[in-house]
């Protein structure tokens, strides 16, 4: 049964049981609106506890629902129902109430809460919108102010937040249903409280909306659904409860017919599956209490941070003193940045350094259960790592490379054990990005692949499996995306436009401005490289810029020009007559054909990585550009996109 009813005496005990969340499937919204009206009619009852099986009150509804028409019974009349109740309903809120389980918490006359209990409305990351009353009912029971971070923003509020804001009456540390029991036995029989929609609304102060909607738009970045609530909220403030619900209604059904809709509920998906693919089912990790990193430039130290911030003691080693100093000083600053944006209390982030021990002896690392080199990317300067760490490591300690371009396959060639490496690819600032690479060898035993796809979910990371190829999954499309771009220029197409396209169809920066930010000169130097060993590399654009000393932004001079202490891309003749002898006449395209041109580009590569067997999935491919390289969210994905109209 999807609805369980018990008595305690006069009061029913009704709990929703839909497995692994309790989400509020159309069996259950049936099973919970005949459940609700047969207690309200029999005269035994005399108050009725709501709550959810397992640690779950209820995560919301059930999102597969939304690629179908709407079921009934739809949650607003389930809602309405409760409200209407002649008996009192007690919502016992054991661990999140998130979307719909939130909106019907609300439709109940009261609710208490655990100290771990979390509530919230994140519809609008799913490109829809609160469609059961979130927006109408909570500005009544906790003010404007407060309801529209929840309801448009996606806030979430703890236990102790929601009862001081008047949310939930209570916080129980103990018996949580027994407490909702005996709170609706003192309510049985009194005047129940005024539903939320009959509850005074104080209007809000003056540029009240204005505000909120510029800082909403700001946060959005292309995502319609958030503006779309704040306008929710709004509509029912200024017209009253009941045309607010029926706008909200609509405003809902609306979105979840949208593309942005259709695609975040894609990656809600592919995020959710992404830690327990199919390929290790059945395989338990090995196990790691204990983490080491080597080399403490920008990447390493962005490495140790997330390790520690997983809660690992880390162990980081460096060539020499000053070089370790310098490490661990970088390593201040993170946390010092945390404390000040207010993200890490100050005895939070001195706990976390303090985990940190710094070294420059790999010996160091003896009893580490696994260790990340993040060194100079250099094949000859990794191999000597991985043979100092084949000694210096317990021999069953896993061991594995951070390379975004090199074969793993090579840079282990020293490496005794190699059943005990792969290749762990995070992306820079690793303590805040949330894509890792994991790229196992024909060597890695699946125990030590799933131990990468552990840490990942320790870490909060969305792992993605990645076979061996040069750049593997992300840079390989990155690679394809650039030389697009550059196709498109060696057209005649000018640098700005292309840029804009791109940022116009939702990205942070164009490709041009991108690489100004990366620098030029670390691709040239992997050109240069290539074509030392004796490969074809044809002459780009990019060679000719940097061989005239115009390396991106660090030099002030890239694809574009910079003024001193200003990173404003200005568009430079200097660029357009040193790069003549490559490009064509001046010629224009549309923004949108320009984007098409683009996403053709990196859905064509994704299909030859998924024809060759480097990625698992589609989804995977997306998920690796969404998380990775800032393809906009709500876009879904290049390979989500394919077929699909851009517009």
């Amino acid at each position: 049964m999807t609805v369980r009813v018990a008595r305690d005496g006069e009061i029913a005990v009704v709990t929703i049981d839909n497995p692994p969340v309790n989400a509020l499937s159309g069996a259950v919204r049936l099973e919970l609106l005949r459940t609700a009206e047969a207690l309200d009619l029999d005269p035994a009852v005399a108050g009725v506890v709501l709550t959810g099986a397992g640690k779950v009150f209820v995560a919301g509804a059930d999102i597969t629902e939304f690629d179908r028409p709407v079921e009934e019974p739809a949650l607003p009349a389930v809602i309405a129902v409760l409200e209407r109740a002649t008996k009192p309903w007690v919502a016992a809120l054991n661990g999140v109430a998130f979307g719909g389980g939130l909106e019907l918490a609300l439709g109940c006359h009261a609710r208490i809460a655990t100290p771990a209990t979390r509530l919230a409305l994140p519809e609008t990351g799913l490109g829809i919108g609160p469609g059961a009353g979130g927006t109408q009912r909570l500005p009544r029971l906790i003010g404007l102010a407060e309801a529209l971070p929840v309801a448009a923003e996606g806030r979430q509020l703890g236990a102790g937040e929601a009862m001081r804001l008047g949310l939930v009456e209570r916080v129980e540390d103990g018996d949580l249903v027994a407490a909702a029991v005996a709170q609706a036995r003192a309510m049985a029989g009194q005047p129940l409280p005024p539903p939320a929609g009959e509850r005074p609304l104080e209007p809000p102060p003056e540029g009240f909306w204005a505000e909120a909607e510029a800082r909403i738009a700001r946060q959005a970045k292309g995502n319609t659904a958030p503006l779309r609530a704040l306008e929710a909220v709004r509509h029912g403030a200024e017209l009253g409860f009941a045309e607010g619900l029926a706008n909200e209604r609509k405003t809902f059904l609306e979105l979840r017919q949208t593309e942005a809709a259709a695609a975040l509920r894609y990656l809600f998906f592919a995020e959710r599956a992404a830690p327990r693919p199919a390929f290790l089912r059945g395989v338990e990790a090995v196990p790691v209490a204990s983490a080491g990193v080597v080399g403490g430039g920008t990447m390493g130290v962005g490495i140790a941070a997330a390790l520690r911030n997983g809660g690992l003691p880390v162990t980081l080693v460096e060539r020499d003193g000053p070089s370790l100093a310098q490490a661990m000083a970088a390593l201040k600053a993170i946390y010092d940045s945390a404390v000040r944006r207010g993200s890490l209390s100050a005895d939070a982030a001195a706990d976390r350094l303090a985990g940190i021990a710094g070294s420059t002896d790999v010996a160091a690392l003896a009893d580490a259960d696994l260790v990340i080199e993040a060194v100079f990317e250099d094949l000859a300067v990794k191999q000597q790592v991985f043979a100092r760490l084949g000694s210096a490591c317990r021999p069953d300690a896993i061991l594995a490379t951070n390379t975004s371009y090199l074969d793993p396959r090579r840079i282990a060639e020293l490496l005794d054990r190699k059943e005990r490496f792969l290749g762990l690819h995070f992306f820079s600032p690793a303590q805040v990005m949330r894509l890792l690479e994991i790229v196992p060898t024909e060597a890695t035993r699946p125990d030590v692949l799933a131990a990468g796809f552990a840490l990942a979910a320790r870490l909060g990371k969305i792992p993605v499996r990645a076979g061996i190829c040069d750049g593997f999954i992300g840079n390989r499309i990155l690679r394809r995306y650039r030389a697009e771009a550059e196709a498109l220029l060696r057209g005649g197409i000018a640098i700005e436009s292309i840029d804009a396209a791109m940022r116009g169809f939702g990205f942070a920066m164009g490709p041009f401005e991108m690489q100004d930010l990366a620098g030029l000169d670390i691709s040239h130097m992997m050109r240069e490289a290539a074509r030392a060993r004796g490969e074809a590399v044809p002459a780009t654009p990019g060679d000719l810029l940097v061989r005239a000393g115009r390396k991106g932004q660090k030099t002030g001079a890239g694809w574009y020009d910079y003024a001193p202490g200003d990173r404003t891309p200005r568009p430079s003749a200097e660029v357009t007559r040193l790069l003549a002898p490559m490009t064509g006449p001046p010629a224009t395209l549309p923004p949108e054909a320009i984007a098409e041109r683009m996403l053709a580009a990196m859905a064509a590569e994704g299909k030859a990585i998924l024809a060759e067997g480097i990625a698992a999935s589609a989804s995977d491919i997306d998920l690796v550009e969404v998380h990775g390289y800032g393809f906009p969210r709500w876009r879904g994905g290049p390979m989500f996109l394919a077929g699909r109209p851009v517009g």
